[in-house]
């Protein structure tokens, strides 16, 4: 793995091709896709070689988090650069307040054409009046209308002397799996991760998840080459970034790291830095992109902050922390449930509160794993169900299977000797005064946030 690597202090007009002209944005937003499914930070099995391409020749993003491991708060986040606690999306499929400002209210003054393709799950059109594109049925590979979609906008764009912002958000690697070629993988050849248990219902499913992830990165590569025959690579600031974690167990809808450490790599005209290692949140996105277009940041515009000085060379750290949040209400299956998760993590440590740990936790992915561990008549009928029947078989799966649904009020962990987070330290007594700091700057950012009792927080959000 490369290093940070500065070779000189950049001058202001890092990200232009030259100092007259504004930068173009194309970003590109896989849905709910495992960072290290990327071959480029680690994968063997998924095949993205367009993705792996654009970090090694550009800028890799290592220690990148959202707030929340879902689709709708990651995607308010992203465009508004202020936190779910701010806009009011802790809970899936919320909306955000009214008053919430996001990249076309920066942009579109500046002289941008500001577009989203594709997916939307946000609102309401006054906080996000982005030049809107829906995109089609998940049915069908949709990569084709956005290939049409983003140029003809792009032309537009330039018909009209303007630079552009483009977000392209896929529907790639979200369930249902309909799209890519099945036939790349084979079942019994994938290396399985270490945070899921190995069964034939995983592999089978990660066959058609993988086709997916590929057809992303074949969307990545096509979109890359049109920029070049267009002859706006060199001023097009190119991200790719894979949204939160899979809707597989210990994923999405989790404040583990494979829920809500997200994959970014980019093209990044006129910066030699080629890894940034600081620890950086989602809300920090759209303030950088702010920054990068002309935008004067004014003290309240945003939650995050601008990463453009790391990109100019400047290695202080912008975050100490990152945190994060779950919100089990209103998600389906398990509409009222109450089981609040709050994290905070730096790159050493991940601190994770339960504070309603004498319930359990569940979603529409766990819920048949519940029924079976509460009645053991039941059958298996998806992947964490397939985990409980072969605990049932073998008892060494049986820790990793109760804590699909059942979790201590804390959770601690060694992130250097275990980065997925499988060995809960809470209790080790070597490093009870970090646990102790970490527990206190936690509940100072939760005050902060009129987030201090997270359950009454999650049951206000429950919809009556």
């Amino acid at each position: 793995m490369k290093t940070l690597i500065v070779i000189m202090l950049l001058p202001l007009s890092l990200c232009l091709a030259n100092d007259s002209k504004k930068p173009n944005i194309v970003f590109l937003l896989a849905d709910d896709m495992n960072k290290d499914h990327w071959g480029i930070f680690g994968s063997i099995d998924s095949k993205t070689p367009s993705i792996d391409e654009i970090g090694k020749n550009g800028v890799i993003f290592n220690n990148a988090f959202c707030s929340v491991a879902m689709c709708a708060p990651f995607r308010q986040e992203l465009y508004s650069g202020r936190s779910p606690w701010r806009t009011g999306t802790l809970a899936n499929h919320s909306k955000s307040k009214p008053i919430t400002k996001s990249l076309p209210h920066y942009l579109n003054p500046l002289g941008y054409n500001v577009a989203l393709i594709g997916k939307s799950h946000v609102g309401p059109t006054k906080a996000y009046p982005f030049d809107f594109f829906p995109g089609k049925s998940k049915k069908v590979d949709q990569n084709d209308f956005y290939i049409k979609t983003t140029k003809d906008y792009i032309q537009k764009s330039l018909k009209s002397d303007k630079p552009f912002c483009v977000f392209i958000a896929s529907n790639d690697s979200h369930a249902p799996f309909t799209t890519g070629d099945k036939s790349k993988f084979k079942a019994d050849e994938l290396t399985i991760p270490p945070y899921w248990i190995d069964t034939p219902e995983l592999r089978e499913t990660l066959v058609s998840y993988y086709a997916e992830v590929n057809n992303f990165d074949s969307l990545v590569g096509r979109m890359k080459n049109e920029l070049i025959n267009m002859k706006l690579w060199e001023n097009t600031i190119f991200i790719v970034c894979s949204e939160q974690g899979s809707q597989l167990p210990f994923s999405k809808w989790t404040c583990y790291k494979t829920g809500l450490n997200t994959g970014i790599v980019a093209h990044w005209p006129k910066t030699s830095v080629s890894q940034v290692n600081q620890l950086l949140a989602t809300s920090d996105i759209a303030p950088t992109l702010a920054e990068v277009a002309g935008y004067e940041i004014k003290e309240n515009d945003f939650d995050g902050k601008s990463f453009l000085p790391i990109l100019k060379g400047d290695t202080q750290e912008i975050n100490e922390y990152v945190y994060g949040a779950f919100t089990n209400v209103n998600i389906i299956d398990n509409k009222k449930r109450v089981f609040p998760i709050r994290t905070i993590r730096n790159k050493q440590y991940t601190l994770i509160y339960n504070p309603n740990s004498s319930e359990v936790t569940s979603n529409l992915t766990l819920s048949q794993a519940l029924k079976m561990q509460e009645d053991p008549s039941l059958k298996k009928n998806d992947i964490a169900s397939s985990w409980v029947e072969l605990a049932r078989k073998n008892k060494k799966y049986q820790s990793r299977v109760n804590q699909l649904n059942k979790r201590s009020e804390y959770e601690f962990y060694l992130l250097e000797k275990d980065p997925h987070e499988l060995s809960n330290q809470i209790n080790n007594p070597e490093y009870k005064q970090v646990i102790e700091k970490l527990k206190s700057e936690l509940s100072k950012k939760l005050e902060q946030l009129n987030d201090s009792n997270p359950i009454q927080t999650e049951k206000s959000l429950i919809k009556r």
